[in-house]
């Protein structure tokens, strides 16, 4: 099994499914190739959408802004990933050479992903306690990305921003507590990691973390014997369930959302990436992206803007970059380009007036 898994990982698994792999491998002797196959059962399962009208002029940027003015979009949701927090200098985490999984191989660990497994880090907490002090917030500075969500909040028509980074560079750029679902948890808060999972939680102020990880292996150990057990930020792992926000909330926004705005993600990570076919149906879709991904014949009613066929897409559309430039043309030709440009100086603090059609 542990062979067959380093072969399917060479052909590009995405990673959680590869650590579900080695889970039901190593606990009830289930082969990799059997999780393979029901996986792809239940793709093919999944119904295609129905083709309906088209309802974006055109499949590009221009089209999606004409779209947001004519149609008065109060209710954009924004899906967002790595790639909007590379031009802070953090790394994403597949970029082969320079991806967060390439680099820890310094961490001398047994496969890349074992920083976030929970069941590692209960073991060698020290490799995760280590990219945790590179990562801590503060060290970095919100992207152009990251104020243009900013931007659709000021202009009063963000009904909710998912995002899979654990960097908290959304809330550092001003974004509201309420406004933000952090799938995979972030640095906002910290807590005990307990052995049984019934018992309560215990928080721990992110701060004293800090102060621990600051001293080192001296100062997280004496932090562990003091709290009866590791500290960890509220960043979920490998065998932790996702936060109670993203369970209550993601399945009535995706549903009430009038535009949907995916930014620099591969989209290979469920249940994140299940949340494109999730959108209502009357919205557009937009990717900002280098590369395209979440497409239709990868995922269950994902993109259909590479299609070629006859009415085969009639709402998606995919830009084609980083996601600065890409958030930096939307706004512009959203004629909100120097209010943008203000919020990128003034890092968050500059003034910005509402959409009229928001402005009640």
């Amino acid at each position: 099994a542990g062979e067959c898994i380093d072969t399917l990982e060479a052909a590009g698994i995405p990673l959680p499914l590869l650590h579900i792999m080695r889970q039901l491998a190593r606990d009830g002797g289930v082969h990799p190739l059997q999780v393979l196959e029901q996986v792809r059962q239940r793709q093919r399962q999944d119904p295609e959408e129905e083709k309906r009208e088209r309802i974006l002029e055109s499949f590009d940027l221009d089209g999606i802004a004409r779209y947001i003015a004519e149609k008065e979009c109060k209710k954009v949701v924004v899906m967002c990933g790595a790639g909007i927090s590379t031009s802070a200098g953090i790394p994403d985490f597949r970029t082969p050479g320079t991806g967060l999984y390439d680099n820890l191989q310094r961490f001398n660990l047994p496969r890349a992903e074992a920083v976030f497994d929970i069941a590692y880090f209960q073991r060698s907490p020290a490799a995760f306690y280590e990219l945790a002090r590179e990562m801590w917030p503060g060290t970095y500075d919100p992207t152009p990305a990251h104020f243009f969500i900013k931007l659709l909040h000021n202009k009063g028509i963000l009904l909710r921003c998912y995002t899979q980074n654990i960097d908290s560079l959304e809330r550092q750029a001003g974004l509201p507590e309420d406004k933000l679902i952090a799938a995979h948890g972030n640095f906002d808060k910290a807590h005990v990691v307990q052995s049984d999972e019934e018992a309560p939680e215990v928080e721990v102020g992110i701060e004293e973390l800090k102060a621990a990880l600051d001293r080192g292996e001296e100062g997280w150990q004496a932090l562990r014997r003091e709290k009866g057990g590791l500290v960890k930020p509220k960043i979920v792992f490998f065998g932790e369930s996702l936060p109670e926000s993203f369970l209550q909330n993601h399945q009535r926004d995706l549903a009430d959302c009038d535009l949907l705005i995916v930014l620099g993600t591969s989209l290979v990570v469920a249940p994140f990436n299940s949340l494109v076919g999730l959108a209502a149906r009357s919205a557009p879709r937009l990717l900002v992206n280098r590369e395209p991904a979440g497409t239709s014949d990868e995922l269950a009613r994902g993109f259909r803007f590479h299609t070629t066929g006859e009415g085969e897409n009639w709402r998606d559309a995919w830009h084609q970059g980083d996601c600065d430039s890409g958030c930096k043309a939307l706004a512009s030709a959203l004629g909100w380009g120097e209010e943008l440009d203000a919020l990128i100086e003034s890092k968050g603090a500059s003034e910005i007036h509402r959409a009229p059609w928001a402005a009640s």
